[in-house]
């Protein structure tokens, strides 16, 4: 009972005092550190299990997705299935949710084609997941196979329809299965209309943006969150309609984060609006002084304006703050394993090769520019 409610404290000392431990206990306090977003102790406690079973092994998958840890939760997919437990359709939603987050396409189309001999009823919930998996990999084509063949569609699925079209730039499609699921008498809730804003964005469909922003409020009586007027602002700021994003911030009548600002940010940028992207740094700035990425794109501003004295002004305060650029991350799937790397990760065990094959590809250039130059000499 505790451990449901999150007060994890009062599980862990009737934990304690357990004479005999059972695996519904050692599941149930797991479930509950996980309950908590305490990863760390989920971890150390798992590690101790004297055995793990299925609801185990799927409270830690179900975890780290929740963390944005997706290649760790696809690392214990591999070891539960190595240790002989059959997973369940909850298990297959949280490893799709993680094949999805880092575009494991190979991996994603592997675990789809395992459900079928496993003894798992495939519901609407495993059907979406399968839509966000095939949408966000970039296969928008078997997501909308999958998507056309389900007859008990929920608003989950029409959502992740949309969002599937919004990202890959399809806006006017999105447009249409939205219109296709209000013909269908299924009500979106605010995460559609944050998935059709997004696809407005993308789109720069700004009247179409406008009219999904009203309808939100006025005839689904939705009080926008700051997602949604992230992506009104980042569809005005794209169109250049900087006034009228500005109006949008005073009217939003919340505390304004640092997501609306960067987006204004990023639009000033691309329009070349100097002044409003300074105002719109420096509130970033205020908020959360130790982002490196606002300091770089002003320093870029700056120099690509021949502003060299503000841009001089921006390395100056990141060396005054010790700010490093963060280093960049990138996933690669090769025969179905999904690998991390970083800039300058000296802890990658393949380390050696790669250097060897990026040594080769230099190699492999100059011996291509040399036989160029001669050719275009001659």
């Amino acid at each position: 009972m505790y451990s449901k409610t999150g007060n994890i404290r009062s599980a862990e000392s009737v934990f304690a005092g357990m004479i005999t431990r059972d695996a519904v206990s050692w599941s149930s306090m797991l479930n509950g550190y996980a309950k908590c977003s305490d990863l760390g102790s989920a971890v150390k406690f798992f590690d101790e299990m004297p055995s793990r079973d299925t609801v185990s092994w799927t409270v830690m998958i179900t975890a780290h997705v929740q963390q944005k840890q997706p290649i760790t939760a696809l690392k214990l997919f591999r070891e539960m299935n190595l240790e002989g437990h059959l997973p369940t359709s909850i298990t297959i939603v949280g490893v799709l949710s993680a094949c999805a987050d880092v575009g494991a396409l190979d991996l994603g189309r592997t675990i789809h084609g395992y459900v079928f001999k496993l003894d798992t009823s495939f519901d609407v919930t495993l059907y979406n997941a399968l839509i966000d998996m095939y949408s966000k990999s970039g296969n928008l084509k078997m997501a909308e196979d999958i998507f056309n063949g389900i007859t008990n569609k929920d608003v989950y699925t029409w959502t992740s329809m949309i969002s599937g079209f919004a990202v890959h730039g399809g806006a006017k499609r999105a447009i249409e299965v939205f219109s296709d699921m209000l013909s269908s008498g299924i009500s979106p809730n605010k995460i559609t209309f944050l998935a059709i804003l997004l696809a407005c964005s993308h789109g720069g469909l700004v009247d179409e943006g406008r009219k999904m922003f009203d309808e939100m409020r006025a005839v689904y009586n939705y009080k926008p969150q700051v997602e949604h007027f992230g992506c009104m602002i980042d569809l005005l700021g794209r169109a250049g309609l900087f006034r009228e994003a500005e109006l949008l911030i005073q009217d939003m009548g919340m505390n304004v984060d640092c997501v609306i600002w960067r987006s204004l940010l990023s639009a000033s940028l691309i329009h070349g609006n100097v002044e409003l992207a300074e105002l719109a740094g420096k509130k970033i700035r205020e908020r959360e002084p130790d982002d490196d990425g606002v300091y770089v794109l002003l320093w870029n501003m700056y120099a690509s304006s021949n502003r060299w004295k503000e841009a001089l002004e921006m390395r100056r305060k990141m060396k005054e703050m010790k700010l490093l650029k963060r280093p960049g991350c990138s996933w690669i799937e090769v025969d179905g394993i999904v690998r991390e790397f970083l800039v300058d990760d000296k802890m990658n065990i393949c380390e050696g090769e790669i250097d060897l094959v990026l040594e080769e590809m230099s190699r492999h250039l100059r011996t291509c520019s040399s036989v160029l130059y001669s050719e275009e000499d001659a």
